[in-house]
């Protein structure tokens, strides 16, 4: 549904793998910056920090990601300026949009984390400002959804959390991100596929994935729903027990079933990118696009991919334009599936 087409490896990715990359070209040298720099554009962009918003609350996807960036690009250098990460959260990821899209119009000094969270929570929170206002630059990976329990849970399996579901479907309470974020959608349409009454789901709406994972370890709810990567830690160390995951198949090394092996039809998987405000123009975007095509052939990015099960989907450029058009389309259709919007 959602991989990506990988675009062409352009001569900063060759560079950058081989340590030969000099700021020459079409901008002007800068002997301050790193040996694997990207040269600037011919207007002089970057021409200082760049600050990443990672539109949730500390702990979350968003900022999970935002951060892994940061270290990314600090350490490879090739954007030859400092990167910050601030944190904007709530309401989806609609504040964190809202001030991209108001404060900073026309400078792309500051760019933002986004995903198929915002596009729901627009929706949901009606939001006075979109995707739509924003200029897209990359999409950079797909991250699947996993329904987890507290450690010392009585539910065993899915199929023992489902059938208590079913019967009274008020009683279980589920712990995830945002009203109308992939997390809640996910919630509804499990409770389609089993027969529930999506009105009856009792979702409870946390402003990111860290303070969700705080009330399912601390048994404040029957269940909770994140990213793979996002809860990972926590289930590596035994303080949450995962029941099933999103996606297709089992992922790789995975003991967790499918929601397809109970015998649900449900498989749904979440992406994250990056964009830049209103008005940058075409120059810049390209040029920020080739610097995460670079980052994404680096073996850092790589091995942040394998560690947290993240799936590498890159896009760019009218593509990504194309997909995002498709996804604001399909959000709604889930979205009004699962009564959250009309």
């Amino acid at each position: 549904m959602l991989f990506g087409v990988r675009r062409a490896h352009t001569l900063a990715t060759t560079l950058l793998a081989t340590g030969l990359y000099l700021a020459v070209g079409c901008g002007s040298a800068d002997s301050s910056a790193p040996a694997n720099a990207l040269p600037r554009t011919e207007a002089g962009y970057p021409n200082g920090p760049i600050t990443v918003i990672a539109p949730a609350n500390p702990g979350g996807g968003w900022d999970q990601t935002a951060r892994q960036l940061q270290q990314v690009l600090r350490d490879t250098g090739l954007l030859g300026v400092p990167v910050e990460v601030v944190n904007r959260g709530g309401a989806g990821g609609t504040i964190g949009l809202a001030d991209l899209v108001s404060r900073h119009r026309g400078n792309p000094q500051t760019l933002m984390v986004f995903g198929q969270v915002m596009l729901g929570a627009v929706r949901t929170n009606n939001s006075p400002v979109s995707v739509a206002d924003t200029v897209p630059i990359a999409r950079l990976l797909n991250e699947y959804e996993m329904v987890a329990v507290p450690a010392d849970s009585p539910f065993d399996t899915l199929d023992a959390l489902i059938e208590v579901f079913r019967a009274a479907p008020e009683s279980i309470s589920w712990a995830g991100g945002s009203a109308g974020g992939i997390d809640h959608m996910l919630v509804g349409l499990l409770a389609l596929a089993v027969g529930v009454d999506p009105a009856r789901v009792n979702y409870v709406a946390h402003a990111g994935g860290g303070e969700a994972a705080v009330a399912v370890i601390g048994g404040h709810v029957s269940a909770g729903v994140s990213g793979v990567g996002e809860w990972k830690g926590f289930v590596d160390t035994g303080r949450m027990r995962p029941l099933a995951i999103s996606a297709a198949e089992r992922l790789s090394d995975s003991e967790t079933p499918t929601f397809r092996e109970y015998g649900l039809d449900v498989v749904l998987a979440n992406w994250r990118g990056v964009l830049a405000p209103p008005d940058t123009d075409s120059m810049t975007r390209a040029w920020l696009a080739d610097a995460l095509d670079a980052m994404r052939d680096s073996p850092a990015w790589q091995q942040i991919l394998t560690d947290n099960e993240w799936e590498d989907s890159f896009l760019s450029g009218a593509p990504l334009d194309e997909f995002l058009a498709d996804e604001r389309a399909t959000a709604d259709q889930v979205l009004r599936s699962v009564g959250l919007v009309r």
